[in-house]
C-alpha cells in the first residue's frame, strides 16, 4: 500500500516484500503464493496484506482481522521503538549542532552552511528511501542525522537572534499538535477516507507550489518575495502550515493503523518511523517560522 502522505511521496507498505501471503501470485494448480496448505486463504482486492477471506469483513464490522499465526509481523512496539531511533538520532545531532556550530556574528556563514549542505543531503536521502521498495535503516538514520544538523544550527539562529525560547516553544507546539492529533484519531473524531485524502493532497500541493513560487521571488527579485513568509500573510500560511502538518499525521496514523491490521512485515516498522519523523519535522519549522514572524513584526 502506498503511503499517501504528500510530503515526500513515500512507499509505504510494499506488496512485493517476498513475505507469505502478501503478494499472492497465482501458480501451477491454481494456488497462490502465501496460499498453500490453506483452503480458505484467498487473496483480497485491493488489500495487500490480506490473509483469508474474512479479514475485510472483520475490518467492515469494526473487529481486527484475523492475521496468521507467523513470526516477522509489524507489532506497534516495532513502530515505537524504530521512531524513538529516528527521533532520538534527529535530537542527539541536533543537539550537537546546537553546541559546536556557534551562531555568533564571526561564525554564522560556516554554521549556516553547513546547516544549508547537511538539509539538501538529507532532502536526497529521504527522496531515495522513498524511491526504495523496501526500507533501509542506514538511509533513514542517516537522514535524520543530516535533519538533525540542520534544524540544530537554523533553531540556535532563531533562539539566539530572533525571539528567545522560540526552539523549546516549536517543540512544545509541536508535541501539543502530535497529541491532539493522536486524541482526535483514536477517538473517531478523524476519519481518514478517500475524501479526506483528496482534501488534504490536494492542499498540499497548492500549499508547496506556493511556497517554491514565493522563494523563487525572493531569490531572483530579492526582499521576502511574495510575503507568504512575512507580516500577516506569513502568519496565515504558518497556520495552515501546521494544519497541514496535523492532516500529515492523522494519514501516518492511518498507514501504521492498516500496516498492522493486516500483518505489515516488521521491516516497514522503518517507513512508519520515516513517516513520521518527517511530519514532525514540517510541524516543528512551521511553529518555529511561524514564532520567528510574530517576534519580528513586535
Amino acid at each position: 500500500m502506498r503511503s499517501s502522505n504528500p510530503v515526500f511521496s513515500r512507499r509505504g507498505f510494499s506488496r512485493d516484500n517476498g513475505y507469505a501471503g502478501f503478494n499472492a501470485q497465482p501458480q501451477a494448480g491454481g494456488a497462490a503464493v502465501g496460499t498453500q496448505g490453506n483452503p480458505y486463504a484467498q487473496p483480497q482486492a485491493g488489500n495487500p496484506y490480506a490473509q483469508n477471506p474474512y479479514a475485510q469483513q472483520d475490518l467492515q464490522y469494526g473487529a481486527p482481522p484475523q492475521a496468521p499465526a507467523t513470526t516477522g509481523r509489524m507489532t506497534m512496539d516495532d513502530v515505537i521503538l524504530r521512531t524513538g531511533t529516528t527521533l532520538g538520532t534527529l535530537i542527539v545531532t541536533a543537539a550537537l549542532a546546537w553546541a559546536l556550530l556557534p551562531v555568533d556574528d564571526a561564525n554564522i556563514s560556516r554554521s549556516y552552511g553547513i546547516a544549508i549542505v547537511a538539509g539538501l543531503i538529507g532532502m536526497v536521502l529521504a527522496l531515495v528511501q522513498s524511491f526504495k521498495r523496501k526500507a533501509s535503516p542506514a538511509l533513514i538514520l542517516s537522514y535524520a542525522a543530516l535533519e538533525g544538523v540542520f534544524l540544530g544550527v537554523v533553531s540556535s539562529v532563531v533562539d539566539n537572534r530572533i525571539a528567545s525560547g522560540a526552539a523549546m516553544q516549536a517543540v512544545l507546539g509541536t508535541m501539543a499538535v502530535f497529541a491532539a492529533v493522536l486524541v482526535a484519531y483514536k477517538a473517531g473524531w478523524i476519519r481518514v477516507n478517500r475524501r479526506f485524502v483528496g482534501f488534504v493532497m490536494a492542499a498540499a500541493l497548492g500549499f508547496i507550489l506556493l511556497m517554491a513560487v514565493n522563494l523563487l521571488f525572493a531569490v531572483f527579485g530579492g526582499g521576502d518575495g511574495l510575503g507568504f513568509r512575512s507580516g500577516p500573510l506569513g502568519i496565515v500560511f504558518g497556520i495552515v502550515g501546521i494544519l497541514l502538518g496535523a492532516c500529515f499525521l492523522a494519514l501516518d496514523f492511518k498507514q501504521v493503523e492498516d500496516g498492522l491490521a493486516y500483518g505489515a512485515p516488521r521491516e516497514e516498522a522503518w517507513l512508519a518511523a520515516f513517516g513520521l519523523t518527517m511530519t514532525l519535522v514540517w510541524i516543528y519549522m512551521e511553529f518555529l517560522r511561524l514564532i520567528s514572524i510574530l517576534n519580528s513584526s513586535d
